[in-house]
This record gives structure tokens, sequence and C-alpha cells, in this order.
């Protein structure tokens, strides 16, 4: 079992307890003082305190495991806009929000996010019925902003 497995499976009691997925491990860094990267979110956002709490309780796990040599640093952040869905959990946690639909010889198109459909997801264009695409089908999917919907109706 790799390094980023074992961290996974110590931080997602953690986070579970306080509502919020675990969506990535990654390790990184010199032997002697590594960087653990722990990404994690959960419908609506996570909070500051959510951070505190999933990092003290981490590093505490991390210490008693004594799993990494030396020294490490841990960072707890959670994604940004441009981080990509590709399961059904993303879909789910992110339904009814905007998202872009990047496709490899088409326009993207932009939509809300109606939540998954077996293999795909599906989104409903502003004045459209809505579509179902297959995640083979795209190249990228990502959360966006609804501008029009920012700015009160008013277009960009």
């Amino acid at each position: 079992m790799s390094l980023e497995s074992k961290v996974f499976e110590l931080v997602s009691p953690i986070a579970e307890e306080l509502g919020v997925d675990v969506l990535k491990v990654r390790m990184g860094g010199a032997k002697a003082n590594q960087l653990v990267q722990v990404l994690v979110d959960r419908k609506g956002g996570v909070d500051s305190d959510s951070l505190a709490r999933i990092s003290r309780g981490l590093a505490l796990q991390l210490d008693v495991e004594d799993l990494i040599e030396g020294k490490f640093r841990l960072e707890l952040s959670s994604p940004g806009l441009d981080w990509p869905l590709t399961a059904s959990a993303d879909f789910e946690r992110y339904k009814h929000e905007w998202i872009q639909v990047e496709f490899e010889e088409a326009e993207s198109i932009e939509g809300e996010n109606l939540g998954p459909d077996q293999d795909g997801f599906l989104i409903q264009e502003e004045g459209c019925e809505p579509r179902y695409f297959a995640m083979s089908e795209v190249k990228k999917v990502m959360r966006a902003v609804n501008w029009k919907k920012v700015s009160g109706g008013k277009s960009k």
C-alpha cells in the first residue's frame, strides 16, 4: 500500500466526521522534509474551522502512526473552480451549480449541473432542454461562474 493510500485512510474518518470528502492525497518534496498535500471539499465549500480541525487531527494521526521519516509539512486545501469534475460524486457535490464542459473538437458549453446519470451527467444550458453527456464524450468539466446571474441578469 502506498504512503498516499495510508494517509488517505487516516484522514478519511476525520473528514467524514465533519461531512467533508477527501478528494486527493499527494506526497512530495525531499525525503528529509516531505510535503503531505490533502485536497478536501463538500457541497457549499469547506470553512477554515473544518480545515483546521482536519489538519490538527491528521497531524496527530501521522505523529502517532510514524509513517513519515523525519520532518513533514502538512498542507490542506479545497479545490478551485478549475478542479475537474470526473466522478459521479463530483457531479453530486456540485449539483445545481454552473459548470463548463469542454470538448476535444467543439466549442465549450455552460449550464446548470443537474447531477450524475449513468456514466455521465446532465446539464441544462440556459433556455434549453437538459442534455446528457457521457464522460467519454468530453475533454474536461469544471465549475464556472454564471456571470449573467451574478451580474443581476446583465451580460458580461
